[in-house]
């Protein structure tokens, strides 16, 4: 028996005990395989005669001395059953499995390469070199007839693909062991060309100009078989540079969001900043004022004894502010007086009117700076303290 790599039928390497697993797996659908439609189900089923096979390539005759029908009949019906069948107990002949496949093949309600590519692999046949002078030869030309089958492949239904993949690696392997088997790649393409290439419901003299064509095409497709499930090569450089393209794309994209985001998030960050700020000036002027008013209640309060004093006491008292030690002041209301609004007015202008815009020209405007709202609230906090220094100055 000859050693051989079982292929997968996407062509990943060889079989292994997970695929075979699976295989398994998809065998507990039960349903009839045989006469039915193609389904992964039922390549499962198949498997198991295609994985036999591909340890007995040596036997001579192979596919071409038919089988028991008896013993057929028996792996026909455990095969529509789901039932694992254990080929190896010597049960079965090779040539059992061998006519089993190509039964299984001729029931198919379509061929293997489907109806509607069949004119399409007769203009394959066609296809020959040209002269230097673009006349065209008799020698056919290998290099096109594989494109043309790789594209044909690509486009084939999915199980169809498969179960053609599994089917020609085994014919390859089978034509690799001519010496043995005296199955040449030509003579294995006169078993398999009806199912896999011929439309059903015809005979061999409805075909008889083109079955030369059509077997002669299956023998190179055995042949060639270890090609023509790739794609062409420039299909697969645009596929590269789609994928690449895509994927700068996709990067691209990413790094858009992840500006958006960064943005959005500082100008959240800026804003709460700011906010912040504004609390802590305000905070921060209310105090200062709190500070200016407990300095000039406590000047008052120490002063000597004297009708001054008392005059300026009296007046804080008719401006109903409350003033003790220990106890915040609240906000004085001072009746407006023409001299005291002169007084106070001094003391914005040459105080913290200078004091402001000296810092305005020094500094200039920053992210920094205080605010319009900070700026006002500043104001009316000055305004009271000068309307209490200008109280005072009154009477001094």
């Amino acid at each position: 028996m000859g050693e051989v790599e079982l292929k997968l039928p996407g062509g990943a390497g060889p079989a292994t005990g997970f695929f075979r697993s699976l295989m398994s797996v998809k065998r507990k659908e039960k349903g009839v395989v045989f006469g039915s439609p193609l389904t992964e189900e039922g390549i499962a089923q198949i498997y198991q005669l295609i994985e036999y096979l591909h340890k007995n390539l040596r036997v001579e005759g192979l596919f071409r001395i038919p089988g028991n029908s008896v013993r057929q009949q028996i792996l026909r019906d455990a095969l529509n059953n789901g039932t694992d069948i254990d080929l190896e107990s010597g049960e079965f002949h090779s040539n059992d499995v061998a006519t089993l496949l190509k039964m299984f093949l001729g029931e198919l309600p379509e061929p293997l390469l489907t109806h509607k590519h069949f004119h399409a692999h007769l203009k394959i046949a066609d296809l020959m070199q040209f002269d230097d002078k673009g006349n065209k030869t008799d020698r056919p030309d290998k290099e096109r007839q594989i494109e043309a089958l790789q594209l044909l492949f690509l486009i084939l239904p999915p199980p169809n693909r498969n179960l053609l993949k599994l089917l020609l690696d085994l014919l390859y392997q089978t034509a690799k062991k001519q010496d043995k088997n005296k199955m040449s790649a030509y003579n294995l393409a006169l078993m398999f060309a009806p199912h896999v290439l011929w439309p059903k419901n015809v005979t061999a003299n409805d075909l008889q100009e083109n079955i030369t064509k059509l077997n002669s095409g299956m023998a190179f497709m055995i042949k060639h078989s270890q090609k023509l499930f790739k794609a062409p090569a420039y299909i697969r450089e645009c596929a590269r540079l789609h994928y690449l393209s895509s994927r700068t794309q996709a990067s691209k994209d990413d790094l858009d969001l992840t500006s958006s985001c960064h943005s959005k998030s500082f100008q959240l960050a800026k804003s709460q900043k700011r906010s912040r700020m504004d609390s802590c000036s305000h905070q921060e002027t209310q105090q200062r004022t709190e500070e200016a008013l407990r300095e000039l209640f406590q000047h008052v309060h120490n002063m000597p004894e004297s009708a001054k004093k008392k005059q300026l006491i009296r007046q804080f008292n008719k401006q109903s502010v409350t003033l003790t030690p220990g106890q915040e002041p609240s906000t004085p209301r001072v009746q407006k007086r023409a001299r005291s609004r002169s007084f106070s007015g001094l003391i914005k202008r040459k105080v913290l009117g200078s004091q402001m815009m000296s810092e305005r020209k020094n500094k200039g405007p920053t992210p920094e700076s205080p605010t319009i709202g900070e700026l006002k609230r500043a104001s009316k906090e000055n305004m009271k303290v000068g309307r209490y220094w200008s109280l005072y100055l009154l009477f001094v």
